[in-house]
């Protein structure tokens, strides 16, 4: 029931119940005396009446005092002959001023049958209100087993490619689509099928849905979107009655779109349930693979699917006749997190000096929803500011917001700890700068973010797919510098190079196991990774070697990382005055800037 009928219904309830209320009030106000006849006659015959006005059988009574009686009378005889049976002249009639009132209807109705029909209509109003509950609650029973898709017609809020920056490809790949939405006939005069299926894999926040979106907006058609955990339901059946009633709407509204968000959350592979054939998961993708096996493929219903993670999904979505195109769809690289970054300042007023191909430069790794958030906080570190522009201060804090967490103002450190992470943070950023194929120091700090107690921004100077040997070689070496900083300065260490030791750990291991990098081992993949998601995540390696090589691969991973940390060692020791430059810098400043750090390293 729609809330305009409840409030309706509510505020007539509630004019009965007053009503009711008023009506029962009135009928039980103070009322007129009632006197007899024979009184009535001796007021008369003593001049006190003022009038009586009869009404059927009720007689109204006047005194000249004002008060007010009533009496009765036979409805067959008049209170004239009454009166005169009583004695009274005919003088004294006249002086009583005696006038006989009509009973109209109306009057009849508010007096009498109103107040004997308010409860009755008070009991009608409610009882209409239960059935009016008891069938929405029936409706919402048998609508158990519908789809909850959305279908977005409103061309307000189309979206075509033009509002979707980078992916050029993906974007080339999907104009297919709508050409085949546009003119199916012109395919299948050739002999060609439309596509019935298009999976768009890539990471989180890369702009898979939007480009669904802008798939249906340029073709113009109904598109229909939902979840994958919106089939799922504890109840048996649930999810496939769900599949079968989507599947019989977009074919009435063909040609459309049905986009399917997150479908591994359905379409993951089939038996490895607890449930065995009967898991409700395993009916609903069964039901799916069904109906894409069951509608004609010139009919104009195309089913996109997004989703991150590809593997996992069962091999019968991924045949040809289902899932016919895979479009993956990358990180930005620079020109496109630019163009990204222009779509989301249309609505944020910047300041002049905001450069957004230097905030792209910035930003290697981020996805297009990172990039949106990263202007957002960049508006609220304005607005708190009371500032009317954003500024490029404000971006280029809020991206180390983005990546490292907010500052935390109120960690008061000691002096000793203070020099500590300043020497250790000046170890990465001298290393860093030392290695020819190390990325360059940006931003070097010693006030804490997130978790940690101090940063040092290393960026690529350019979008890298390939990495060579040397580089994950000089990352090492830069993952050492800070513990090797403080071991060499204070001669002893403390927990803040604990998270440097565990990525330094597992980059030397991936360089033997997954990368056959290692010089000893040569090139193979040691040991099959896979996901177990029973109880929670957990990364659980196969291993298809031997406790020999096993041994091998410990002995290579010291090796790596004994090498980077000579090489550590060797870079702090001949540039100590530099690094101890660095240091008393950030011990003054907290903050060195990349201009300002190059400018320290090459002064005399």
């Amino acid at each position: 029931m729609k809330p305009l009928s409840k409030n309706i219904i509510f505020s007539l309830v509630t004019i009965l119940i007053l009503g009711a209320l008023f009506s029962s009030y009135t009928l039980s106000a103070e009322k007129p005396a009632e006197i007899s006849m024979a009184v009535l006659v001796q007021e008369i015959q003593n001049q006190v009446v003022e009038k009586i006005d009869i009404e059927g059988t009720e007689v109204s009574i006047t005194l000249k005092d004002a008060t007010k009686q009533i009496t009765r009378k036979e409805s067959s005889v008049s209170l004239s002959e009454v009166l005169i049976d009583y004695g009274v002249s005919a003088e004294e009639l006249k002086a009583a001023d005696i006038t006989v009132v009509d009973r109209s209807t109306r009057s009849y109705f508010l007096g009498v049958i109103l107040p004997s029909l308010l409860p009755l209509l008070l009991l009608i109003v409610i009882f209409f209100f239960m059935i009016r509950q008891m069938q929405g609650a029936n409706n919402k029973a048998l609508s158990f087993g519908m789809s909850n898709a959305r279908e977005i017609k409103d061309t307000k809020q189309k979206m075509t490619f033009e509002d979707v920056a980078g992916a050029k490809e993906a974007k080339e790949e999907l104009s297919e689509v709508v050409e085949f939405l546009k003119n199916p006939k012109k395919f299948s005069d050739l002999g060609a099928k439309l596509p019935k299926g298009v999976l768009l894999m890539g990471s989180p926040g890369t702009g898979k849905t939007l480009l669904a979106r802008a798939v249906a907006g340029e073709a113009a058609v109904p598109f229909y979107h939902l979840s994958g955990s919106e089939f799922v339901e504890m109840f048996v059946g649930v999810g496939a009655s769900r599949v079968r009633d989507l599947f019989t709407r977009a074919k009435k509204s063909a040609p459309c779109i049905v986009f399917i968000d997150e479908i591994d959350a359905v379409g993951r592979q089939r038996g490895a349930g607890l449930g065995g054939s009967h898991d409700e998961r395993e009916q609903t993708l069964n039901q799916i693979l069904v109906e894409m096996d069951g509608f004609d493929p010139n009919i104009g219903v195309i089913v996109m699917a997004a989703t991150n993670r590809p593997d996992v999904l069962d091999p019968a979505l991924l045949r040809p006749g289902r899932f016919d195109r895979r479009v993956v769809i990358d990180l930005p690289d620079i020109n496109d997190r630019e163009a990204i970054l222009v779509i989301h300042a249309k609505n944020k007023p910047l300041a002049p000096d905001v450069a957004l191909r230097r905030v792209a430069e910035r930003t290697p790794g981020f996805s297009g929803a990172d990039l949106m958030n990263l202007l957002n906080e960049a508006a609220i570190r304005a607005a708190r500011r009371n500032d009317s522009t954003v500024s490029q201060e404000d971006v280029l804090v809020s991206i180390e917001k983005v990546l490292l967490g907010p500052e935390r103002k109120s960690f008061i450190m000691s002096h000793e700890e203070k020099k500590i992470t300043a020497y250790h943070e000046a170890g990465h950023a001298l290393v860093a700068h030392m290695l020819p194929n190390a990325d360059p120091v940006h931003k070097v700090s010693i006030i804490a973010r997130g978790s940690a107690g101090g940063y040092t921004l290393k960026l690529p100077t350019e979008d890298r797919r390939l990495h060579k040997r040397a580089e994950f070689l000089d990352d090492l070496a830069v993952m050492l510098g800070g513990f090797v900083s403080e071991k060499e300065t204070f001669g002893d260490v403390t927990t803040g190079a604990s998270d440097d030791l565990r990525k330094c750990t597992r980059l030397a291991r991936e360089l033997v196991t997954r990368y056959g990098m290692s010089e000893t081992l040569g090139p193979r993949v040691f040991g099959e990774h896979q996901e177990m998601v029973f109880l929670g995540r957990e990364i659980h390696e196969q291993r298809n070697y031997s406790e020999k090589t096993a041994e091998a691969i410990d002995l290579e991973v010291q090796k790596l990382v004994d090498g980077a940390m000579q090489v550590t060692r060797d870079i702090l020791k001949k540039e100590k005055s530099r690094l101890d430059r660095i240091a008393q810098e950030l011990l003054e400043k907290e903050t060195i800037e990349k201009e300002a750090f190059e400018a320290l390293l090459t002064a005399a």
